[in-house]
């Protein structure tokens, strides 16, 4: 495989998510011989059964491709795959900083979805070439020119540029690699200079601690070498270099330009943060490269064991799940209702259901997941400001001052005969309209500012139902801003169940209330004394509903004789009720907490 940096091309394949970019990548091994027949299967790079099920790529990865070109020059091609869902944009941009090209693959039946703008307008700010590509061009519903016609005023290309392709026929996958070959620049930068070396992803292995994928921008890399992580600080030797073929195979240097990953001996993920800057120990660079940020959890949910026994089980496959996945973040909880848990954080509310798909299915765990929640900042009385991700931790209403929650732009792409019931789901949602425009033919694309809170809970699920399907949605992070908000609790038989508790806009709490209540009532399950379901905020109630005891029949043994018989038998019934309810616990099924998410205003 040449070592020549002018015929080394780096590039990533972005798409919206099932517009076939996994698939595409499959042909790209296949073609050039990468994988053989027995070797071959589906979506070869998405390592996960969930992510083969699901269709999507949960973790970026990258494969280097020997290519003959049409002219017989041999190249290498690092293809550095993404994922393609909002919640892990962070490691799209990183991912496209160690590339000069991509390719933007686009559905030719789905047409220019909301991520694909997304993606393709950070493409254009880092200045990469973009190829585009028609998919799925075989399918019998392709609308080619309609989406050629939005592929064009999307990149500003002109009609023959795009490749019109079938990645599942294998029809124009020779045309893509030689577009890479002669469109995309062969990198920059200079092999003398000080190591500079884009982190762009890493995971633990059990026997080789932290594997860690980097691109070289400056410099080279050889084994022995000792190596700064400039952001986290560390100091370790390489002990191993290699790059994916999509195999792994052993190498003894990374030059400038190169893909490939690295083994340090380190062992914990937290110290290899995407984004950092490698370099040199002996001869370091002077500055990291830009655009590094810590990634912050935006969702956050605590995870309970159905059986308090599964704690310590539930507390080792968190610990074994976040040594891949150093965005997942949790610390122990304790609820006087549900006992002990963690309180979780996560990238989004993909990146939650992933986790506890992942703990039910490879752990065997059963799990009570409470309601998503946001990030608050509580400003109180006395001057102190308040960072705040467990309603439950919220102080009391007579020592807050104010209370600021987030909001995000949020841009949605759909055909214009749904614009209507999206906009009033917006406006129920308490957005702010930015803008709304045509894009093409009869998709428009609708702009707000909403508060985070509110896109969490069901807004995705509620959107796809009003667009039957057809609308997609894109969201950023904008600011935070004071908001009237207050705290729901929910109380049984006068115990707050801190689980349940959500905080919500004060306009919103009667109502939320009202429908938690009368929904719980029906999901609890029945006991042998009366339970008071209640819904309060601080200490005023705001609703309640009673659920009445199952009811034995204690004098149905009697057949006459003096009724002080039969008052006395429900007198010890009534004494047996009172302690009952007193020491008795409440079991709390997980569709209760579900209520929580789909209970209708």
């Amino acid at each position: 495989m040449t070592q020549d940096q002018s015929r080394i091309r780096n590039f990533s394949i972005i798409a919206h998510i099932d517009h076939g970019k996994s698939t595409l990548a499959d042909g790209f091994l296949e073609f050039t011989k990468a994988v053989d027949e027995r070797q071959k299967k589906e979506q070869f790079l998405d390592q996960m059964d969930l992510e083969r099920e699901r269709g999507i790529t949960i973790k970026a990865q990258t494969v280097r491709l020997s290519y003959k070109g049409k002219n017989n020059l041999l190249y290498q091609l690092n293809l550095i795959d993404t994922p393609g869902h909002v919640d892990f944009s962070y490691e799209v941009s990183r991912s496209l900083s160690a590339c000069e090209g991509v390719l933007l693959v686009v559905d030719a039946t789905q047409g220019v979805e909301a991520q694909t703008m997304a993606h393709a307008s950070l493409a254009i700010t880092k200045n990469l070439v973009i190829i585009p590509v028609l998919n799925k061009i075989d399918l019998p519903s392709a609308r080619q020119e309609e989406v050629s016609t939005q592929l064009k005023k999307l990149v500003g290309v002109k009609e023959e540029e795009i490749i019109h392709a079938s990645a599942k026929d294998k029809i124009g996958i020779q045309d893509i690699l030689e577009r890479i070959v002669s469109a995309i620049p062969p990198p920059k930068g200079n092999n003398n200079q000080n190591l500079k070396a884009l982190v762009f992803d890493s995971w633990f292995d059990s026997y080789q601690g932290v594997v860690t994928l980097c691109r070289v921008v400056e410099g080279n890399i050889k084994v022995g070498d000792e190596v700064l992580f400039m952001q986290a600080g560390k100091k370790s030797p390489i002990l191993k270099i290699g790059a994916f073929t999509p195999f792994p195979v052993n190498l003894k240097e990374l030059k400038t330009g190169e893909v490939g990953f690295i083994i340090t001996g380190i062992k914990g993920i937290r110290d290899v943060i995407v984004g950092d800057t490698l370099t040199l120990t002996e001869n370091p660079a002077k500055t990291p490269l830009t655009g590094f940020k810590k990634l912050k959890p935006m969702v956050f949910s605590s995870l309970f064991p159905s059986d308090a026994h599964d704690f310590s089980q539930l507390k080792t496959a968190l610990e074994k799940l976040a040594l891949n996945d150093s965005s997942l973040v949790f610390e122990t909880e304790n609820s006087p209702a549900m006992g002990f848990g963690f309180r979780c954080g996560f990238l989004g509310l993909l990146h939650l259901e992933i986790i506890q798909e992942r703990l039910e299915r490879e752990f065997h765990l059963q799990l009570i997941v409470t309601a998503p929640s946001v990030i608050y900042k509580v400003f109180t009385t006395d001057g102190q400001v308040q960072t705040l991700d467990n309603p439950s931790a919220l102080p009391d209403p007579s020592k807050i001052d104010r209370i600021e929650e987030p909001f995000v732009r949020i841009s949605i792409h759909t055909p214009s005969e749904y614009v209507g019931g999206i906009l009033k789901l917006c406006e129920d949602k308490r957005g702010e309209q930015i803008q709304m425009e045509y894009s093409s033919g009869n998709r428009m694309i609708v702009e707000y500012r909403l508060p985070m809170s509110e896109i969490v809970i069901d807004f995705h699920d509620r959107l796809k139902s009003i667009s039957r399907g057809y609308a997609s949605m894109e969201y950023e992070w904008m600011d935070f801003a004071s908001s009237q908000l207050v705290k729901l609790d929910i109380l049984l038989n006068g115990q707050k169940v801190d689980a349940l508790s959500v905080i919500l806009h004060r306009s919103r709490a009667q109502q939320k209330g009202r429908a938690l209540v009368k929904k719980l009532r029906k999901l609890i399950p029945r006991q042998q004394y009366q339970i008071a379901i209640q819904a309060g905020i601080g200490s005023k109630i705001i609703a309640r509903e009673t659920l009445s005891a199952l009811r034995k029949d204690v004098t149905a043994k009697l057949y006459g004789g003096d009724v002080t018989r039969k008052r006395k038998l429900l007198e010890k019934q009534k004494k047996g009720k009172k302690r009952m309810k007193a020491i008795g616990k409440v079991e709390i099924p997980q569709s209760a907490f579900m209520a929580v998410l789909k209970v209708d205003d």
